[in-house]
């Protein structure tokens, strides 16, 4: 398994916590989510992450994710794998579509199908080309084909883009409804009989209904700060210097040891950075822990690969890319790239646009990295995404633990920066290998060759951040940076 990073900012004891806190258990849990307000009802397939967790909570897929992020049953009470990994075999609960009709395999079939027709251009289809067929094997059965073992198809199934639903409609967790006058989602749970389960009396008696809505990362935490909230979701690097104690005294703040990307893609091969040489000379001349350090992420690991380490298990690699060279040794090197082409190209000066979200973390990074490239020669501006920046932020939450998802955050189809073709007809070679050392053979060369074009600068792992108050039961940091809002409602006995 890949390291785990487990790391937790209390901004005051656990233990008063609950003592502190005004929240009780009458009324809704208070949930708000950074991102932009107007994105919380966001339909289709690319979803903010304030539409993911409503999606998540009204139209659950065949599978879920409980509040660790491990994969439990939804819409199918429970599956078999086939021996040979190929065939994932789901019964169906006893549930009905929101308009009264039962839920049948055929439904689920078509859905299932118009949703990887429509995914098809994204990282997430491309996560799902190894499904080749969906068959509804009776009323309430239906088979999944993939065309080689995949050990983490679950965890992929459970993601919400992959909600089904019946006209628009989901048959919950949770029922949902939106404020007429500003973009909030009142979410309530469905009776257990209505989720396949067994009547239960006392339901609504231990069962909290959730008010949920988005704002920027300053407003939100803000709100939180004056007691407004009771969990604040999806904060990330460029905002977590907005955290300040005093008024925030009685939270906690939870850190996702979370898996993903989070670096750096080029935009560009025009100019110095023509040269897979000279990009590499940018990445090499970062000191990824002094860059860091003024965040104050104790446990964060920095990194110098696309893929970790961990997963490529037989790869050679070492710890970093250049563990031969010291820091000035590895700076010395870029400098001379640099200053070669300077000469060559007749330039006095090199200057390079980074693309950085807004936020006083992208600050306080841009800093390090103008720092770290002035050393070399370069000359860094700070724009916003999508400003023409040659250099551009990427940082994304991994779907499940395989190279391959990697791989396919740089697929030419999404056109993201740099990329390479044959990169990407390993990875398709690969989803037709049912050998585990021929696959892991093919992804790693593929991770070499990407590595070798200097398509990112890799710098660790996303950070992902929660403001979690003491009445808050439930919650739980996982590897994945995602928590859903139905466990939230329910008791924890």
């Amino acid at each position: 398994m890949a390291r785990r990073l487990s790391f937790t900012f209390c901004l005051f004891g656990v233990s008063a916590l609950s003592a502190c806190s005004p929240f009780g258990t009458d009324g809704p849990i208070e949930v708000a989510v950074i991102g932009n307000p107007s994105s919380l009802f966001e339909s289709g397939v690319r979803l903010s992450p304030g539409a993911q967790h409503v999606r998540a909570a009204s139209i659950e897929g065949l599978v879920g994710l409980n509040a660790s992020g491990q994969v439990v049953p939804a819409l199918a009470e429970r599956w078999i794998v086939t021996d040979d990994g190929q065939s994932y075999i789901f019964r169906l609960r006893e549930r009905n579509w929101p308009d009264g009709e039962p839920i049948t395999a055929q439904d689920v079939r078509a859905d299932m199908r118009q949703l990887l027709r429509d995914l098809e251009g994204t990282s997430l289809g491309l996560d799902l080309a190894k499904i080749t067929d969906v068959r509804a094997m009776t009323e309430k059965v239906v088979e999944l084909r993939l065309s080689s073992p995949m050990p983490d198809f679950l965890r992929l199934l459970a993601q919400p883009e992959l909600g089904l639903a019946k006209g628009g409609d989901g048959a919950g967790p949770m029922s949902v409804s939106r404020d007429e006058d500003q973009p909030i989602a009142r979410l309530s749970a469905l009776p257990p009989q209505e989720r396949g389960l067994p009547r239960r009396e006392d339901w609504e008696e231990t069962s909290r209904p959730l008010s949920v809505r988005t704002a920027p990362s300053a407003i939100a935490i803000e709100a939180c700060a004056q007691g407004e909230g009771e969990l604040l979701l999806n904060g990330d690097l460029a905002s977590f210097p907005e955290i300040q104690l005093g008024p925030l005294s009685r939270g906690n703040i939870q850190v996702d040891p979370a898996r993903g990307l989070m670096g750096l893609v080029f935009r560009s091969d025009s100019g110095v950075l023509a040269d897979p040489a000279r990009r590499e000379a940018l990445s090499m001349a970062i000191d990824r822990a002094a860059l860091i350090a003024p965040f104050g992420l104790g446990g964060w690991q920095p990194t110098t690969w696309v893929v970790p380490t961990s997963l490529l298990a037989t790869a050679d690699l070492g710890e970093s890319r250049w563990d031969d060279l010291t820091l000035e040794q590895r700076r010395e090197t870029a400098r001379s790239r640099i200053s070669n082409w300077q000469s060559e190209a007749a330039e006095n000066e090199t200057v390079l646009r980074v693309g950085l979200p807004p936020g006083p973390g992208s600050d306080l990074l841009f800093q390090g990295l103008s720092e770290a490239w002035a050393a070399i020669g370069i000359r860094a501006i700070q724009v916003r995404p999508g400003a023409g920046a040659e250099l551009e932020w990427r940082d994304r939450l991994a779907r499940y633990s395989s190279p391959r998802w990697y791989l396919n955050q740089f697929n030419c189809e999404l056109e993201i920066g740099l990329c390479s073709e044959a990169v990407d007809q390993a990875v398709r070679e690969s989803l037709f290998v049912a050998d585990v050392e021929e696959k892991q053979r093919l992804l790693t060369e593929a991770h070499a060759e990407l590595v070798d074009q200097e398509v990112f600068i890799p710098l660790g792992a996303p950070v992902r951040w929660s403001l979690v108050r003491g009445s808050i039961a439930n919650y739980a940091p996982n590897d994945w940076g995602l928590h859903p809002l139905f466990p939230l409602s329910e008791p924890t006995t």
